[in-house]
């Protein structure tokens, strides 16, 4: 069974989502990382969860990228570890250099919230390597700075390296400026590193995890996830 923590910071407020889709919906063994500790030994992939992560004061994520646990959680990624940002955990990984690129307010200056359409544009990643390349999901976003921007060398190179995992589309898989939700370059809507251990994406998989909340497409990402895992 993967054993997988959940980071908190003060005004994490999707950390319990992680948390409940991951134990309740997955059957994983998890955790919660309180912002302080710096023992993450024993974990099998951590996550870091939406939020508001202090207030989001100075920028989204700037202050957490400085917590105690963040030392810790950079080690585990060079190490090779997993890790996966969600929304703020995905501006948090920016923030702290394990992801390339940044983030801006979105377009129309809004707090957006509500279902988007995304296509996998790679399985080449314990995230999406039981998925479908092509493949649509309905995946909920919740945020006012998911607005991702990388000059167009940082864009050649998530190109060429294929660390781009996800991109905002239509219900019919087109990339079109109506579907680029926030105005992110090139529709990104998550990326990896280079080796493609670590994950930042701005939508959120753990709330479409069960039938009751009548949208189940982000399971299918923590199923990649947890079958990769088991045959590491």
């Amino acid at each position: 069974m993967a054993k997988v923590g959940v980071i908190v910071f003060p005004g994490s407020n999707c950390d319990h989502d992680a948390y409940h889709a991951l134990k309740y919906v997955m059957n994983a063994d998890v955790k919660f990382l309180w912002h302080k500790e710096t023992d993450v030994s024993g974990l099998d992939m951590i996550i870091v969860p939406g939020g508001f992560s202090y207030g989001d004061y100075l920028r989204s994520g700037a202050i957490a990228r400085f917590s105690p646990i963040m030392q810790e959680l950079i080690k585990y990624a060079k190490k090779g570890g997993p890790v996966m940002g969600i929304c703020n955990g995905f501006q948090i990984l920016l923030e702290a250099g394990l992801v390339p690129g940044a983030m801006r307010h979105n377009e129309q200056l809004k707090f957006i919230c509500k279902d988007v359409h995304i296509r996998v544009e790679s399985t080449q990643s314990i995230y999406t390597s039981s998925l479908q390349k092509d493949q649509l999901l309905t995946i909920p976003i919740s945020h006012g700075e998911g607005n991702y921007y990388i000059d167009n060398d940082g864009i050649k190179g998530l190109q060429d390296n294929d660390q781009v995992l996800f991109r905002y589309v239509n219900a019919h898989g087109e990339t079109t400026p109506e579907a680029n939700i926030n105005g992110s370059v090139d529709h990104i809507a998550g990326i990896t590193n280079k080796q493609r251990n670590v994950l930042g994406m701005m939508p959120h998989p753990e709330r479409a995890m069960e039938q009751l909340l009548e949208k189940e497409d982000g399971k299918q990402i923590f199923e990649s996830i947890l079958q990769a895992l088991a045959t590491a």
